[in-house]
């Protein structure tokens, strides 16, 4: 089923970095003296590519004082004639990080690049360049597509801890040569903070790297660019985004917890209680640290459908930015629910343009788990799902409309993809077992946390019949990454039969099940 042989160029990820990795630590965490005091441009943070097409993509970086981007591409290691593209000044306004878009790149191909930072007063002055390679997307049927994906890094104050490797859940995803990287969600906890230990119920001590900004709660700018910042400190991390490029999405840690516009917080840590103030600060920070096209919009929006050739287009969902108010979720009638009318529309319009043999549906919430927001009275809901398994009531009555329009529609091959409830399983849908009926059988699988406390399973909920035929989850809620649960999901499109097979994977890549999907249905 595999679309090329494994391993692939990405298993030799640790050695081929290990060269470049005291050039690429952040200043106070090993850089070499004479480059650190040297006064030239450095790139501590590493580099990533994003949203890459057949013939374009975005590669990103962070300087640590105001600095000129510089990309070269070129087809060999060597950078044998090299193209150069003159990016962006990076400054104090974007927290000194910056994306030069490349374009014109030949499809199916790999692109090796690397970043230079040039010091504004005299280009000749440049830091030690960073490097990294990605593949664009390519027209070929028959290369295939691999991808991996899952969501929830550093939450419940379980953030990188030296002693276990800090986050190698990543050198196993690099190992399967993905495509591409499609984040769920939760690419940080703005809203937990991380101490230097933790007393775990065996009596170790997990063991934090800590930074200033990831003390408290996000509240300011300064503070939410500081938590995207923890995250690269990790070698792990690092090396990844160098090697494969990302599709990111956000959900509610990005900001804090269970949000939704509008609200107004109660909690206690908080000194700005607006969360719709501390959402734009977020996605400030949000679109400075991710290589994100449609966030440098005047819409500034999340959503996007990245296309991947004929075999695949990826619809990425933002659950945050236009839902209504938490609440029981027993209305009648819903018409903003939980994507928007305006996104809602969005949806159905790519999804019935799409000629793409997968139609993956990226969600940042699962459809028929009950995720509850908890309240003094009667818990209100963060997901769809609300417990009621008889008719769509609630953000369920938006869902419903749309598994409709696509059973309508006749859309082949849609699969939705997850992560959130910090475990992995697999749900089957079919309206023989489903109060709302209208709707064609689908799959739904979850994935993640990627480095944060894992929770047992949630609840189903009837309304479209769920059926889950795998998970695995602990018994106990917050197990640290030390007790293990922690996963990520590899999607494999196979370019002769076009049949996708999921796998859902631990840590260390051991696969725990596998589901072979066959293309051109509207329902499996």
């Amino acid at each position: 089923m595999s679309h090329r042989p494994l391993p692939g160029r990405r298993s030799v990820l640790r050695g081929s970095l290990a060269a470049s990795a005291g050039l690429t630590l952040p200043v106070g965490l090993g850089a070499a003296p004479a480059l650190a005091l040297s006064g030239r441009p450095r790139a501590g943070w590493g580099v990533q590519t994003g949203d890459v097409t057949a013939n374009s993509g975005l590669v990103w970086v962070r300087s640590d004082r105001p600095a000129r981007m510089v990309v070269e591409t070129s087809a060999t290691e060597s950078f044998r004639n090299a193209r150069r593209w003159r990016g962006p000044l990076l400054g104090a306004k974007t927290d000194f990080t910056g994306t030069t878009r490349l374009h014109g790149l030949p499809s199916g191909q790999e692109i090796h690049y690397r970043v230079l930072l040039a010091d504004p007063e005299d280009p000749r002055r440049t830091g030690e360049p960073v490097t990294g390679s990605f593949r664009t997307v390519s027209g070929r049927r028959r290369d295939g597509v691999r991808f991996v994906w899952s969501g929830d890094l550093a939450g419940q104050g379980w953030g990188i801890n030296p002693e276990l490797g800090g986050y190698r859940i990543y050198d196993a995803m690099a190992a399967l040569d993905p495509d591409f990287f499609l984040c769920s969600g939760d690419n940080i906890y703005a809203d937990g903070p991380i101490g230097a230990t933790v007393a775990l119920p065996d009596g170790r001590t997990w063991r934090n790297v800590t930074t200033e900004e990831k003390s408290k709660v996000a509240e300011t700018l300064a503070e939410f660019r500081g938590n995207f910042r923890y995250n690269l400190l990790d070698e792990n991390l690092r090396a990844f985004n160098a090697r494969v490029p990302s599709v990111i999405q956000w959900d509610d840690h990005e900001v804090t917890n269970n949000w939704y516009p509008g609200e107004i917080l109660a909690d206690a840590r908080y000194t700005e209680k607006s969360v719709d103030v501390l959402a734009a600060r977020a996605r400030q920070a949000f679109s400075e640290y991710f290589p994100i096209s449609t966030l440098r919009r005047p819409d500034g929006r999340v959503h996007r459908v990245q296309h991947h050739g004929p075999l695949l287009d990826v619809f990425v969902l933002d659950m945050r930015t236009y839902r209504n108010a938490n609440s029981p979720g027993d209305q009648g009638a819903d018409d903003r629910g939980i994507l928007g009318e305006e996104q809602l529309a969005w949806l159905k319009r790519e999804l019935s343009r799409s000629r793409a043999v997968w139609k993956v549906i990226a969600s940042d919430m699962p459809l028929g788990l009950v995720v509850p927001d908890a309240t003094d009275g009667r818990p209100n809901i963060e997901a769809v799902a609300q417990g009621d398994p008889g008719a769509p009531l609630g953000r369920e009555l938006q869902i419903a409309e749309l598994l409709r329009f696509v059973k309508h529609r006749r859309i082949t091959g849609t699969v939705w993809l997850t992560a959130d409830v910090h475990h992995t399983s697999a749900q089957h849908y079919d309206p023989s077992r489903a109060a709302f009926k209208d709707f064609a059988p689908f799959w739904e699988f979850v994935s993640g946390p990627l480095n944060a406390g894992a929770f047992p399973a949630n609840a189903l909920d009837g309304t479209f019949g769920p059926d889950r035929v795998f998970v695995k989850a602990p018994a106990t809620a917050n197990v640290s990454p030390a007790g293990g649960y922690q996963f990520f999901g590899e999607v494999d499109i196979d370019g002769e039969s076009g049949e996708l097979t999921v796998r859902l994977r631990e840590q260390d890549g051991a696969v725990l099940f596998t589901k072979v999907l066959q293309p051109g249905r509207v329902g499996q």
